[in-house]
């Protein structure tokens, strides 16, 4: 007689789990501590909001790992990631991604509002600031062919060591798969490397003016990107640096790789609309 509680079935009914309670409870904690730091609101006089922040923070960096952590092993170890199972995880990337996309979609629209209608007699205060003209005759923009150049040509450089690490574990590589890795994480610190050196030297700021704020949150997300990519890919190295990943299955890995692929695309996308576009061609335009 068949055992009734052994798996006939290629689906994985995972276990219970506390880490979406402990999540939310840390995520709500410092979305709380962020408020009342914003508003340097007090607790019984004392302020609150940087400790209750800081708290919850490091509460949802845990439940990150941890959850994380449990994933791995129901890959390594229990077995329970089929290739149903796996089907699965590549719609969720593929979905998270698209949502990924539709976020940059939002700064993107707000900068080509911004910069198309430039003189928008209903937006007084930008017409005013900008005087018709993008980008304002009033800001000092990057050069284009200097940083921004070097760092669209770190990128996608870093594309094509993830691809090289990427092909060497699919012939079972291993020293490829390594050394792909670690020169993507080094090329993707010495991009947001260049990227802080050039805010420190921008000629304007966020605050006080919409190119700042278009050019800030756009470029500024990109860079948080960057980071967490880069942060991915250092943990796809620490696992294949212990024997983790095979030909067949790898999907930690191959996540990385499509979530760094879509960094590369959206710089791609900024380099030429706001640094291109919105600097070069679009002062030529003005002036003409």
């Amino acid at each position: 007689m068949a055992d009734a509680h052994s798996k006939n079935h290629d689906y994985h009914i995972v276990d219970p789990s506390p880490w979406p309670f402990v999540g939310s409870v840390s995520a709500f904690v410092m979305a709380v501590g962020a408020v009342m730091w914003m508003k340097a609101m007090t607790l019984g006089g004392i302020k609150a909001g940087p400790v209750l922040f800081g708290a919850g923070f490091i509460g949802v960096l845990y439940t990150m790992a941890s959850w994380w952590s449990d994933v791995t092993r129901e890959a390594e170890r229990g077995g329970y990631h089929t290739r149903v199972v796996q089907i699965s995880h590549r719609y969720g990337m593929i979905m998270f991604i698209a949502s990924e996309v539709m976020f940059f979609v939002a700064w993107f629209w707000a900068y080509f509002d911004a910069s198309l209608f430039a003189g928008e007699a209903q937006q007084f205060a930008r017409a005013e600031f900008t005087g018709g003209t993008w980008p304002p005759k009033s800001i000092e923009v990057f050069d284009p062919w200097h940083l921004p150049l070097l760092n669209t040509l770190i990128l996608l450089t870093s594309g094509t060591t993830v691809t090289w690490a990427h092909h060497a574990l699919l012939h079972d590589d291993r020293d490829g798969l390594k050394w792909g890795l670690i020169l993507t994480c080094i090329l993707g610190a010495v991009f947001s490397i260049v990227q802080v050196y050039e805010y420190q030297h921008a000629a304007f700021a966020f605050k006080g003016h919409i190119y700042g704020a278009t050019f800030y949150m756009a470029t500024g997300f990109h860079g948080f990107h960057v980071l967490v990519g880069t942060i991915f890919l250092i943990v796809c190295l620490a696992r294949a640096l212990k024997g983790h990943f095979t030909p067949k299955q790898h999907l930690g890995f191959e996540f990385a790789a499509w979530y760094w692929h879509f960094v590369d695309v959206v710089w791609l996308f900024l380099f030429v609309a706001i640094y291109l576009w919105g600097a070069q061609w679009g002062a030529a335009a003005a002036a003409h």
